[in-house]
């Protein structure tokens, strides 16, 4: 059970102590412009820690450039989602691409 497009819409931060949710995700329009604007960057880093101090999962979502990936390992975020990593799959395709899947050596962290 995860909570969606945490740090929108209706996510609050009650949410984290009324839903028995795993993860948080990290709404994408955060993740998109966090390496330019300093604003977005401050509220990922929060929501890394809010996450990790609630003992949850926190997956950035909207991933695109490993830029993005370095900067998410180094701010202790080490599970994302986006095209970057994979376009959405069909589960029949997902099972060949996971199969074939290497991890980029610039994926760790600095």
């Amino acid at each position: 059970f995860s909570l969606d497009d945490f740090g929108t819409g209706y996510s609050t931060l009650d949410h984290l102590r009324r839903v028995p949710a795993r993860t948080l995700k990290i709404d994408r329009t955060f993740i998109r412009d966090m390496l330019d604007d300093t604003e977005d960057r401050a509220l990922v880093e929060a929501i890394i820690a809010l996450g990790r101090s609630f003992r949850r999962d926190v997956v950035a979502v909207g991933v695109e450039r490993v830029e993005q990936v370095r900067w998410l390992l180094a701010a202790g975020c080490d599970l994302m989602q986006g095209f970057y990593i994979a376009p959405p799959l069909p589960a029949d395709a997902f099972m060949e691409w996971l199969e074939a899947f290497r991890a980029d050596p610039a994926w760790t962290a600095p």
